[in-house]
C-alpha cells in the first residue's frame, strides 16, 4: 500500500488536534482519523486530490466532524488539572529558589486558578485556529507564544501583588514546600514531553536562572534587575530564533 502524501498526513494530524482541542474522546478521534486515512489512501490511489474527500474548506470539514461528536467531560477532568499545575509551577519554583518556602495569599491562589483557566482557553483556541486553517509550522509556533506570554505577564502581576500586599493566606514548611515543588516540576516535564516542546522549560530557565546566578555577584539590586531582564529576553530570543530556523528548514525539506 502506498504511503500517504504529506498533505494528507498533515490534514489528519490537524484534524486530530482540532478534535482534541474541542474536547472530544481520544478513542473516537483515533477511529475517525483511521477512517479518514483509509478514504484518503483510496483517493490518492485513484489520482484524486484531497479536496475530493474533505471538500474545499478544511475548517468546515473539521467543524462538521466535531459537531457530530460529544464533548468528553471525563477526559478533560484529567487534562485540566495537569495544565493548571504546569502553569503555576513557574511561581512555585521561583519562590522555592528564593527562600525554600511557599507562602501565598488566598487571592493569589484564586487568581492563579483564573489565569490558568484563561491560559487553557487561549491555548486550545490557538490549536483550533491553526489546525482548521493549516498555517505553516512557523506561524503556528509564533501564535502559541501569545497565550504563553499573556500567562507569564498575568502571573508576574499576581506575584508582585502578593509580595507587596498583606493578605491572608497559607504558608508551608520547607519539607512540604520541596515536595510540592518536586511534584510540579515533574508535571511540567510531563507536559513538555506530551506537547513535544521544550518551550515551558526554556521559559522557566529564562525567568529564574539569570536571577539565581546574579545573586552570586556583587551587583546592586537595580543592576541585577536590568541585567536579569536582558538575560531573560536574550535566552527566550535565542530559543525562538533556533526553533523558527529549525521549522523553516523542515518545511523547506518537506516542500
Amino acid at each position: 500500500m502506498p504511503e500517504l502524501s504529506k498533505e494528507s498526513r498533515r490534514f489528519i494530524d490537524d484534524l486530530r488536534l482540532y478534535l482534541f482541542s474541542s474536547g472530544k474522546n481520544d478513542q473516537e478521534i483515533k477511529e475517525i482519523a483511521e477512517e479518514l486515512e483509509a478514504h484518503l489512501e483510496e483517493a490518492e490511489r485513484n489520482g484524486k486530490p484531497i479536496e475530493q474527500v474533505v471538500g474545499e474548506s478544511p475548517r468546515e470539514y473539521m467543524e462538521m466532524i466535531s459537531s457530530e461528536m460529544k464533548f468528553d467531560k471525563k477526559a478533560w477532568l484529567k487534562y485540566v488539572p495537569l495544565i493548571i499545575f504546569g502553569a503555576i509551577s513557574f511561581s512555585v519554583i521561583g519562590q522555592l529558589m528564593e527562600n525554600m518556602r511557599l507562602s501565598y495569599s488566598y487571592v493569589f491562589v484564586g487568581g492563579s486558578l483564573a489565569v490558568s483557566i484563561l491560559f487553557i482557553l487561549l491555548v486550545f483556541s490557538v490549536f483550533k485556529y491553526t489546525a482548521s486553517r493549516q498555517v505553516s509550522r512557523v506561524k503556528e509556533f509564533l501564535l502559541m507564544m501569545i497565550p504563553i506570554f499573556v500567562n507569564m505577564v498575568l502571573f508576574m502581576a499576581l506575584i508582585f501583588w502578593d509580595m507587596y500586599t498583606e493578605l491572608p493566606g497559607i504558608e508551608l514548611g520547607v519539607t512540604a514546600s520541596m515536595i510540592v515543588g518536586a511534584i510540579l516540576f515533574v508535571i511540567l516535564i510531563g507536559i513538555s514531553v506530551w506537547a513535544k516542546t521544550a518551550v515551558l522549560l526554556v521559559m522557566l530557565a529564562a525567568v529564574h536562572v539569570p536571577d539565581l546566578l546574579l545573586k552570586m555577584t556583587s551587583l546592586g539590586l537595580e543592576a541585577r534587575l536590568i541585567t536579569g531582564l536582558l538575560a531573560t529576553y536574550a535566552m527566550i530570543g535565542l530559543y525562538f530564533f533556533y526553533t523558527v530556523k529549525k521549522m523553516k528548514k523542515t518545511e523547506a525539506v518537506e516542500g
